[in-house]
């Protein structure tokens, strides 16, 4: 089971990419920062991802823009890897090929619009959606490395939104928050608007049942997915489709000591070291925990 998650760390099929070239080429965040802790590791970058599509499903426009054009319903295994392939870039990949990647992002972005089921008219590229969608991935991620790998000052905390500013910008998220204070105020700004939904439901249900490892370590996948419940901020936690979907009596103590054992595993050729090999960097300062 735990190589069968950190093999989630590798770029999906047809998006392979060599993270140790061109060498000496800096990432958009800095290198051995704080998202350089957090994405090394497959536990967290797991759980993180789920709880951050939680929230975004909670936003009715952005809920329909992901429902509605995306293939999470097909496939959301490989629809989780390939956001999850974006963020490892963004943190790890050089800079140029960064660039590129969130280009093309933005320009399918730029032909995804419609209307929620209550008409209200969306497009995916609104700073507004961009800003809620940068901000749930990162609290996503930091929230679920903190609760479950090791906890996160608030200094660091503050770093992981602040070191993500780069590429924010460049998707158009022009008012991501660069700091805790800020995700806090916004998730404050947007809660009125949050809701419940049976795409919340469906959702739940996919990642539950996905063949994302062999049958006999589903049990586990369940876990992470209720682990991922566990840490959404309130009002989202309380809404039908969530409410007592979280951990149950001493499972984050399971989550925590399968994240802990994760960690010891050898980083192989994942991009946290492919990246601290163009970076001439010793791995395991990429990858601390």
């Amino acid at each position: 089971m735990l190589k069968t998650i950190q093999d989630l760390m590798r770029p999906p099929p047809g998006m392979e990419f060599d993270f140790s070239q061109p060498l000496g080429e800096p990432a958009l965040a800095p290198q051995g920062g704080v998202a350089w802790r957090v994405f090394a590791d497959p536990v967290a970058l797991f759980v993180g991802g789920v709880a951050a599509v939680l929230l975004e499903l909670a936003e009715p426009s952005v809920r329909s823009g992901v429902w509605d054009h995306s293939g999470f319903q097909r496939d959301p295994g490989m629809r989780l890897r390939r956001t999850g392939f974006a963020a490892m870039m963004t943190v790890y990949g050089p800079r140029s090929a960064s660039e590129k990647l969130i280009a093309r992002v933005v320009r399918m972005h730029g032909h995804v619009k419609g209307a929620t089921p209550t008409g209200l008219p969306y497009r995916a590229n609104d700073p507004r959606l961009l800003d809620w969608v940068q901000a749930t991935a990162v609290f996503g991620f930091a929230e679920a490395y903190h609760r479950y790998v090791q906890p996160l000052s608030p200094a660091e905390k503050d770093a992981v939104f602040a070191e993500g500013e780069p590429a924010a910008r460049l998707y158009g998220a022009t008012g991501a928050p660069r700091s805790w204070a800020a995700w806090e105020a916004l998730l404050a700004e947007t809660a009125p608007g949050l809701e419940g939904s049976g795409i919340l439901a469906d959702f739940l249900r996919l990642m539950a049942g996905a063949p994302l490892v062999p049958q006999p370590m589903r049990p586990l996948q369940r876990l992470l997915v209720r682990a991922a419940v566990e840490i959404i901020p309130e009002p989202v936690r309380s809404l039908p489709q969530l409410r007592g979907r979280g951990l149950r009596f001493g499972e984050a103590t399971l989550v925590r000591a399968l994240a802990q054992a994760t960690a010891l595993l050898p980083l192989r050729d994942t991009p946290p070291v492919q990246a601290a090999r163009r970076l001439a960097i010793h791995p395991e300062r990429s990858s601390a925990v």
